[in-house]
């Protein structure tokens, strides 16, 4: 899983880069410790002199040459923050609350559930084994390969038909996958989900194998303003 650094002020080689992950209602003070440490920023503008934005995100430059990426944990839609700065503005739409629902899986287990103001309010979680590839040929290696997509697919299935009994009833705003990037896509292809698979996807997250406490930071993740910082050369 992505780290989650203490701030920006934490020692990293020369053109490092680290994700964090931070509430809106810390943003502010997140910038403001960057800015402490790394000298005053602004955001950058892009050759027309307009903002450089990318999937909702602002580039903040500072002055020894250090970059934050931010970028919102969920699109406008027509809910914009409130502030006089885009920081400002940003930070007040990462604290409304929207309500989303997680499907983490991987080989080892799975974790699905309901989300709003960065905590599960509903969910369940569990394992389920799907073989590693194997290395041995002919026959052998084919029989390996049906067994392993039938544990997959059972996966899929199973782990859909617990997200919509999770889901059912809370009003999904948007969904969020993590994990294994090609399990959890079935996952949602399963016909369990269909009334789902229209919503919006917010950003993939990277877990380790699923369970219980994976699910309660992937939420307070999902629903944080994601930062990319790149320290100066």
């Amino acid at each position: 899983m992505e780290t989650r650094p203490s701030g920006p002020s934490e020692k990293q080689p020369p053109g490092a880069g680290r994700t964090a992950f931070i509430p809106g209602p810390r943003l502010i003070g997140w910038v403001e410790r960057f800015a402490a440490s790394h000298g005053a920023v602004q955001e950058e503008p892009d050759d027309g002199g307009t903002l450089l934005r990318a999937a909702d995100g602002t580039l903040l430059r500072a002055a020894d040459g250090a970059l934050a990426l931010l970028r919102a944990p969920w699109p406008v839609d027509g809910r914009p923050g409130r502030g006089t700065s885009t920081v400002e503005r940003l930070a007040s739409l990462a604290s409304q609350e929207r309500r989303l629902g997680i499907i983490l899986v991987r080989r080892g287990g799975y974790a699905v559930g309901v989300v709003s103001g960065g905590k599960v309010t509903a969910s369940k979680s569990g394992s389920r084994y799907v073989q590693s590839r194997s290395a041995a040929g002919g026959s052998s290696q084919q029989r390996f390969a049906r067994r392993r997509e039938n544990q997959a697919n059972a996966l899929t299935e199973a782990v859909a038909g617990y997200a919509a009994g999770v889901f059912a009833g809370h009003g999904i705003e948007y969904l969020v996958l993590g994990g294994d990037a090609a399990l959890s896509a079935a996952v949602l292809e399963e016909s369990a989900l269909k009334e789902y698979a229209a919503r919006k996807r917010l950003a993939f997250l990277a877990v380790a194998d699923p369970n219980a406490t994976v699910l309660r930071k992937a939420a307070a993740d999902a629903c944080a303003v994601r930062i990319e910082v790149t320290d100066p050369l």
